[in-house]
């Protein structure tokens, strides 16, 4: 019997074994990043219950791997140091602790060839301390919000009825005049109420009543460049350096020493806006990270994460340092799954992804085919660039020019947006809205969506030679966002000597182009108060000075923020502006012909897109002079002219030609 026993036992210790390898195990050697085992079930790194928490980490080129328990979430030593074992079928290392270890925080550390990589929170953390540089173990469900379980975006039939608010938290609230209490913070787009000086809306309420549809936030995901400890420094930061990509900001949460706070406060911003119809876009930056040697990824698994030259150097496709590899399996598996918790723990309904131009084609797709079965309204785009030649070839990258490969997402248009201002590589060379002739196929090619459209002349339309957009709804219609000139400046650098009124005649003017067209509109957060930003160009670590929206301006401004919400309710209101459909702008947009440069005019007949109004004639003037414009013989009701927006009308024109007042926008039908 014991015989027998024995024999038992040691199958038992051999199939052990075979699955998993204690610390002093033979490493499996890889010739190349293909041949590394893929973890099939989900990257999570850590799982809490009240009995025992489990982590996981997947590190298949590790020697050992070490899991470190601390009591708090900086400072400190490990009060617990535990080895972990691997499995080496997919190189995921595992150890389960059966304590209640919630508000505990941990650390894992590498060992890669004799050589102790550094502590990591993993590269999966859901939850950190400050600064992010240990993960906590929390219960996630005591984060979420009374309601939460019932909590939702909005509806959206087509990506054609979204009209995007990009907003950066400090920028929206910092500024005395926000009357927002919770200034900077994620809390501050909960507040209702707030006014201004002179009492008019601020906060979310301005939100509600400027009527766009989704506020697009830049990077809230735990970045590295802020010191969650020493907020009284008032640092400022865009947010493009990831550290940890799957946790809220500290810095924009009342107390970023408790992991549960940003967490908590975060969904009461979702929320808070969900309970306006308003739907939560995240801005992404997957394409790079803030550090290399030192990251989570490095860290971990060592070359993997990144694209490297033949030399062996990081591959810079992000001008920043590194450029991630998503088109290795885990990598790509990695990204496919953040947005899914994202979207799932936070409910998130869009996502922006930072010089996407980066990421493979077969990436995104997987992502957009992902998200689209957790929920059929989620919008996702991003830059269809990249700051340099990423090192992967280029027809199966996510660039402008292979848009037609990505269905459903969508590419910033800088034809349309430079066709307008001028280019973004010179501050004071004008386009369009200055009266510079040669950009009139660049604006109708951002009227159309950037689909093809047998009026255009594509050999004429700047940076593009032939359309990239399968239907209109995959190009964003802007002028403007955080990483430019915001227009007031852009206009001032370009037109020298212009007066408050002029600004404000281009700005409207630039506008209706953008909220006209068949694109999907995008506007920069204080832009519809004719914000500026002292002329800085880059002001992604510029002081509060230049980056706060001075709320007084919506009292200065009011004619310009009246227009902008007019224009805003006009799109809704008439589906002509928004058919969503290329072969539907084929065949209900004709552009009309014009005499001269700087003046573009289009008709959308027949009642396009089931629009009441019959025949809508729009029509744009760069002029610094009134322009005549050839329309079909009838009567006309004004609906748009000379700065000012009334869907009742304006007054009554006939044809066979009307008159655009210079520098304006024309709207009329019949």
């Amino acid at each position: 019997m014991n015989h027998i026993k024995n024999s038992i036992l040691a199958f038992i210790c051999l199939l052990s074994a075979a699955m998993f390898v204690s610390c002093t195990h033979q490493k499996r050697e890889f010739s190349s990043y293909d041949q590394y085992p893929t973890r099939t079930d989900d990257l999570v790194e850590m799982v809490y219950t009240p009995q025992s928490t489990s982590f996981a980490l997947w590190a298949p080129t590790a020697d050992e791997v070490r899991l470190m328990l601390f009591d708090e979430g900086t400072g400190g030593h490990p009060y617990e140091t535990v080895p972990m074992k691997q499995n080496t079928q997919d190189g995921t290392w595992r150890i389960t602790i059966d304590k209640n270890l919630v508000g505990k925080f941990y650390t894992f550390n590498v060992k890669i060839n004799d050589k102790w990589q550094g502590d990591t929170p993993g590269i999966n953390a859901r939850a950190v301390g400050v600064n992010g540089k240990r993960a906590a173990i929390i219960d996630m469900k005591a984060t979420n919000p009374a309601g939460w379980d019932n909590d939702k975006g909005p509806a959206v039939k087509s990506p054609a009825d979204i009209v995007l608010y990009e907003v950066h938290h400090r920028d929206f609230s910092i500024d005395s005049t926000s009357g927002i209490k919770n200034k900077g913070k994620y809390l501050a787009m909960t507040e209702k109420g707030t006014r201004n000086p002179d009492n008019l809306p601020t906060g979310i309420d301005h939100l509600k009543d400027l009527g766009v549809t989704h506020v697009h936030i830049l990077p809230s995901y735990d970045y590295a460049s802020i010191d969650e400890s020493k907020l009284e420094e008032n640092k400022y930061n865009w947010g493009y350096d990831p550290q940890n990509y799957n946790v809220p900001e500290g810095s924009y949460s009342t107390n970023p020493a408790d992991p549960a706070v940003r967490i908590n406060e975060f969904k009461q911003m979702v929320q808070a806006l969900h309970n306006e119809g308003i739907g939560v876009v995240l801005d992404v930056v997957y394409n790079h990270t803030f550090n290399t040697e030192d990251s989570n990824f490095e860290r971990t698994v060592p070359g993997y994460f990144y694209r490297h030259k033949a030399d062996g150097t990081l591959a810079n496709g992000s001008g920043c340092g590194n450029e991630t590899a998503s088109d290795r399996e885990m990598m790509r598996k990695y990204m496919i799954e953040s947005v899914l918790y994202w979207m799932n723990e936070y409910h998130i309904d869009g996502f922006r992804f930072d010089l996407m131009g980066i990421h493979d084609i077969e990436t995104m797709n997987a992502i957009q085919e992902a998200a689209k079965a957790v929920n059929p309204n989620v919008f996702i785009y991003g830059e269809g660039w990249a700051a340099e030649a990423p090192i992967y070839p280029a027809d199966s990258l996510a660039m402008k020019a292979n848009a037609y490969k990505m269905p459903g997402i969508a590419v910033f248009s800088d034809e349309l947006r430079d066709g307008l201002r001028g280019p973004f590589n010179n501050d004071k060379q004008a386009a369009f809205l200055a009266g510079v002739p040669g950009e009139e196929e660049s604006v109708k090619f951002g009227i159309v969506g950037a689909i093809n459209h047998p009026q255009i002349n594509y050999a004429s339309v700047n940076y593009t030679d032939t359309a990239w957009a399968a239907e209109p709804t995959q190009m964003i219609s802007y002028i403007s966002c955080h990483d430019d000139m915001c227009v007031v400046d852009r206009l001032k650098e370009t037109v020298p000597g212009i007066t408050p009124d002029q600004i404000a005649r281009l700005d409207k003017l630039g506008q209706t182009v953008v909220f006209t067209s068949q694109g999907v509109p995008f506007i920069y957060a204080g832009e519809e108060v004719l914000r500026d930003k002292k002329g800085v160009h880059n002001s992604y670590i510029s002081p509060d000075s230049i980056n706060a929206i001075d709320w007084s301006r919506k009292t200065q401004n009011k004619d310009a923020y009246d227009y902008y919400k007019n224009l805003i309710a006009l799109r809704k209101a008439h589906p002509a502006f928004r058919m969503g459909n290329a072969e539907m702008v084929r065949q209900y947009l004709e552009f009309l012909p014009v005499e001269g440069d700087n003046l573009v005019a289009y008709m959308l007949k027949d009642n396009a897109n089931g629009d009441s109004w019959k025949d809508i004639i729009v029509a744009f003037n760069g002029r610094n002079t009134a322009a005549q414009l050839q329309v079909p013989a009838g009567k006309y009701t004004v609906v748009c002219r000379d700065g000012q927006i009334n869907q009742s009308g304006l007054g009554t024109v006939y044809g066979p030609e009307v008159t655009i007042p210079a520098q304006s926008a024309l709207i009329i039908h019949n």
